[in-house]
């Protein structure tokens, strides 16, 4: 990839040259301070806009440069550079490496597919978390729920992209989509956009001007076309989607960091087909955010909303207050996070273990009460 870079390293810019050069990627005060003491050593500060294979690109002050990750690829997948990060690079050297990245403000990171307990970041120091939805198939609120607890978890803001709104026969079933996604959001905004004809393209680019922006979905989800209509060119390749499933074919294949005419960036990411959850008890939280309301009114504060004496959340399942389908996935969401934790917490293993223990022994009084009544 063909660089612009000067002769002249960065850190012999002056500090208001590297602001203003950099300020379009998000670049301001504070990360100026943390970059600091490597200012001092000479080493030039860029944002990663790629990663591959052991290399990334890095947009700098002096242009786009290549770097090698070699001095900073751990055993820990999580904390190796990904896209979005702020690094410090070497001024020269061939290869050139990144010798760290800056303590990040954010990070996307979803549970890998092995059975090792792993975590792969997908975007890091994230300010949006684009979820896209597509309107061109049947909504499944219960994978968005997943997305939002994710986005949530990271620390980023989530907004809801239902896209493919001109596949939709009338604007009485699109409120009503509309609608039923945002009762699976709350907090979030939820919005309608046609990338082929350019409707509400406009609204989301104002939501997301002047920051940094994830746009994530599953394959065939419209996030290529979505990022084209943003950038407003051509930028991602498209391709159709299959009209049995609607489901792409992994148009976009790495995590692409781009510059938006409006101001900010926005990383393009391959569609997701694995959505695992990773430490998101609190994204989880908020997602179901009602429940967790309600539960405060539970008789008991260990309440696990099943099938216990003066349960809140249940009294709202059976007065139609709450969908009984929300409480289900509540459940199961839980349930896949704890699971995860456990495979890399043998402290949390052990209090799951006491736990089943306990439950056992209650529910084997339980049955011996039952036949001493019997008998």
């Amino acid at each position: 990839m063909t660089s612009s870079a000067s002769s002249l390293p960065s850190s012999s810019l002056p500090s208001s040259s590297l602001s203003s050069a950099l300020a379009p990627y998000g670049w301001d005060d504070a990360w100026a301070d943390a970059f600091a003491p490597y200012d001092s050593e000479g080493l030039i500060a860029g944002r990663v806009v790629r990663v591959d294979r052991g290399q990334c690109d890095v947009v700098t002050a002096d242009g786009l440069l290549r770097a090698d990750t070699a001095f900073v690829t751990p055993h820990d997948p999580m904390r190796v550079v990904c896209t979005g990060d702020w690094v410090a690079v070497e001024p020269a050297g061939d290869p050139r490496y990144v010798r760290t990245y800056l303590p990040r403000r954010s990070a996307f990171v979803r549970s890998t597919s092995s059975k090792r307990a792993e975590g792969q970041i997908l975007a890091a120091n994230v300010d949006h978390a684009v979820v896209a939805v597509s309107l061109a198939v049947e909504l499944d609120l219960g994978r968005v729920e997943r997305f939002l607890a994710l986005a949530w978890e990271s620390g980023a803001q989530p907004v809801v992209v239902l896209t493919k709104a001109d596949l939709v026969p009338d604007a009485v079933t699109l409120a009503y989509l509309v609608q039923d996604v945002e009762t699976v959001a709350p907090g979030v905004p939820v919005l309608t956009v046609s990338s082929t004809l350019g409707e509400g393209v406009d609204v989301l680019a104002a939501v997301l001007a002047g920051s940094t922006s994830v746009l994530l979905g599953q394959s065939g989800a419209g996030k290529s076309t979505l990022a084209n209509a943003l950038l407003g060119e051509d930028v991602m390749t498209v391709q159709a989607t299959r009209d049995a499933d609607g489901k792409g074919r992994h148009t976009t294949t790495t995590r692409n960091l781009l510059a938006l005419p409006g101001g900010g960036v926005l990383i393009d990411t391959p569609g997701l087909r694995g959505v695992g959850l990773w430490d998101a008890e609190s994204g989880v939280g908020q997602v179901f955010s009602e429940i967790e309301a309600l539960a405060q009114n539970c008789r008991f504060q260990d309440c696990a909303h099943v099938a216990e004496p003066g349960c809140a959340v249940l009294e709202a399942v059976e007065s139609g207050e709450l969908p009984e389908r929300r409480l289900e996935s509540y459940r199961k969401l839980l349930r896949e996070n704890q699971r995860i934790v456990a495979k890399s917490d043998a402290r949390l293993r052990a209090e799951i273990r006491r736990e089943w223990k306990r439950k056992g022994a209650e529910g084997k009084a339980a049955m011996e009460a039952k036949r001493g009544r019997w008998a």
